[in-house]
């Protein structure tokens, strides 16, 4: 298998695009950016230009700190409005995330007998610098992860935070927007409270096998009948 550098630097280029235009929305000073991540601005700056990329926990950091969708660095529209978000302390969670995503792709990477030749060769970088993502000793350009990540046959969602306060954070957001786009009768019913124990029945359908409905079915056809 083969991927493209040069389709590898068009995504970095167009998620440039989208953290300047975050940030901007999200009125930020790009050296305070910088410094909530741990890095100097000039790194903040190539992330911006596409010269560089962040990583998946910086990404994921710089999403809290504007205030937008992880989501968002995953399309090809820019933003219009932002909201505020909490603070946490974001360069700690980012180097701890690091160290999971490394080790992550490390066990994946041996679980599928694949030597680190055979992933930089793929992407046309050193086994060095491979080694050196998998011991987080260098962060992983986003780009990149995505790329091993393919490699790997997994999917980028496999790495997104979903334990610390930083990823509960963003999955609320992500749930939020989920119910914002619902038909506004629908959001209506939700929010009702005497509609709960028809949310409640349909979440206890949704988690039953596929017998158990068919069974359950059956039996309401048998009272109808």
């Amino acid at each position: 298998m083969y991927i493209n550098p040069f389709a590898i630097q068009i995504r970095a280029r167009k998620l440039g695009v989208l953290l300047r235009n975050a940030r901007e929305i999200a009125h930020k000073n790009l050296n305070d950016a910088a410094e909530r991540l741990g890095i100097s601005s000039a790194e903040m700056e190539a992330f911006e230009s596409g010269d560089a990329s962040p990583s998946l926990p910086q990404l994921e950091a710089l999403a809290h700190y504007y205030g937008v969708l992880l989501t968002h660095f995953w399309d090809n529209h820019l933003l219009e409005e932002n909201h505020r978000s909490e603070e946490i302390d974001l360069k700690t969670i980012g180097e701890l995330r690091q160290r999971i995503i490394g080790a992550d792709l490390r066990k994946q990477r041996l679980e599928k007998g694949l030597d680190i030749e055979y992933i930089a060769r793929a992407l046309g970088v050193s086994p060095e610098e491979i080694e050196a993502y998998e011991f987080s000793e260098q962060a992983i350009p986003l780009p990149i992860l995505e790329a091993i990540a393919q490699l790997l046959n997994q999917s980028l969602d496999h790495y997104v935070d979903h334990e610390t306060p930083l990823g509960k954070t963003l999955q609320i957001q992500q749930r939020w927007a989920g119910f914002q786009a619902l038909p506004e009768e629908l959001q209506e019913f939700i929010s009702k409270p005497i509609n709960r124990p028809y949310l409640q029945l349909a979440q206890r359908l949704s988690e039953m096998s596929v017998e158990k409905l068919r069974a359950v079915a059956e039996g309401l056809l048998e009272i109808t009948l």
